[in-house]
């Protein structure tokens, strides 16, 4: 008559857990699978667009074609350690992030300032206009994810 249905003791304790504990965000899912994208095709189109003028015409330009170099390494850093779920590598986001902010906002200060130091372009000029100021939003929404997600640091 009063019988119980078996293991109701482990389905409520597995319902209470369920109840208590809201997944935990992933920096490689939603939203982050987008950031990660987008980090993906700068860091191809910034590499292979700096190897490509560094190897034609490197006296044109040497600060801008190098500087949009080092962008396209940091942005492959990005990628990379956004993407992974190694210890460490949130820190490493955070860091390779927020030297991309730091060097859109210097360099595009510079280009305004030194206009005759970026004859040519970089990744960076003008805050990134010509690859639609992307290069200035991007690290502002990678920033607030990795924030977001910050319990991950440790994992």
């Amino acid at each position: 008559m009063g019988e119980k249905p078996r293991n109701s003791r482990i389905m409520q304790a597995a319902q209470a857990r369920s109840t208590n504990k809201a997944p935990k965000p992933s920096r490689s899912t939603g939203l982050g699978r987008v950031i990660i994208a987008v980090y993906g095709i700068l860091a191809l189109a910034a590499s292979v667009r700096a190897v490509y003028q560094i190897m034609s015409k490197f006296d044109e330009a040497p600060i801008a074609y190098s500087l949009s170099l080092f962008s396209g390494l940091v942005y492959i850093l990005a990628t990379f350690s956004l993407s992974s779920a190694k210890r460490g590598a949130w820190l490493v986001s955070l860091w390779a992030v927020a030297v991309e902010l730091a060097g859109v906002i210097v360099v595009g200060i510079l280009s305004l300032t030194h206009p005759e130091d970026f004859a040519h372009p970089s990744v960076w000029s003008g805050f990134g206009e010509g690859y639609g100021y992307v290069p200035l939003v991007l690290p502002i929404v990678g920033l607030w994810w990795l924030y977001r997600n910050r319990n991950e640091r440790h994992a």
